[in-house]
């Protein structure tokens, strides 16, 4: 264990012995820090947070902070953050509150570029990009692959699905459908994610699949109801429509259109 001698730990907290933390760090009660992690200087951990192994976090991040929720009256709430991820300056991640089912979570590989926001029970996936400010309100959903560009804003509440992309400055106030390119304000739908889908091993055969939805769904008319059972047709032969399917089938604030 590497712990500069200006760093303050308090004795409730759990350090694993390959952890590093750099000057001026705070390190409070109730915080576990797993194996390899590198804790910079200046940064702030409160707690109930978890921290697993092989995480980087910059200068100046705020993480495991009481929620910016007027409801929080102190109640147990956590946050979680897993592996391998990389946390740059001036981040904030927030617990979770008892409304929010009181955890915030943060999955693996994930990179949170500087002035990133994840308010209270934001639910964070794997191997997502959140470029330089873009935020998160309450409530939010990012799924696997998903990628933010800069200066992102989501609405409390909403989904962005798998592999799917928000171009810089989007303002998003419903769910983003797996795939989906979105972008401006109020975020609107501008094809599909290919290059990503290329990048991640997609084969032409289900990009060209996937093409085919999104025009299902927005080129041709459809009622939303009426697209899923188009995608229904698609994905007998074409598995990785599936998603498009459960997604829409599940989402509480309706999807972009």
């Amino acid at each position: 264990m590497t712990i500069d001698s200006t760093a303050i730990i308090d004795s409730k907290a759990s350090i694993d012995a390959d952890v590093t933390i750099g000057p001026y760090s705070v390190v409070g009660p109730h915080v576990t820090i797993e194996a390899g992690s590198k804790i910079g200087p200046h940064v702030v951990i409160n707690g109930p947070t978890h921290i697993g192994k092989n995480n980087t976090i910059f200068q100046f991040a705020s993480i495991g902070e009481v929620p910016q929720d007027k409801k929080f009256h102190g109640e147990e709430s956590k946050l979680i953050i897993g592996d391998g991820n990389t946390i740059r300056e001036f981040v904030t991640i927030n617990r979770g509150t008892a409304d929010g089912g009181g955890t915030t979570k943060i999955g693996n590989d994930n990179w949170l570029m500087a002035y990133i926001h994840v308010a209270h029970d934001c639910q964070v996936g794997n191997n997502t990009i959140f470029s330089n400010g873009a935020s998160l309100a309450g409530h939010a959903i990012v799924d696997d692959h998903a990628i933010l560009g800069g200066f992102t804003l989501v609405h409390q509440f909403c989904h962005i699905g798998t592999h799917a992309f928000c171009g810089m400055g989007s303002a998003i106030s419903k769910d983003v459908p797996p795939y989906i390119m979105v972008n401006g304000n109020p975020a609107h739908p501008h094809g599909i994610n290919s290059e990503g889908l290329k990048r991640n091993g997609f084969s032409k055969e289900a990009i060209k699949a996937i093409k085919e939805a999104y025009k299902t769904i927005y080129r041709l008319g459809f009622t939303v109801e009426t697209a899923k059972a188009k995608l229904e047709e698609i994905a007998v032969s074409q598995s990785e429509v599936k998603p498009l399917i459960d997604f829409i089938d599940n989402s509480q604030r309706g999807i972009v259109r």
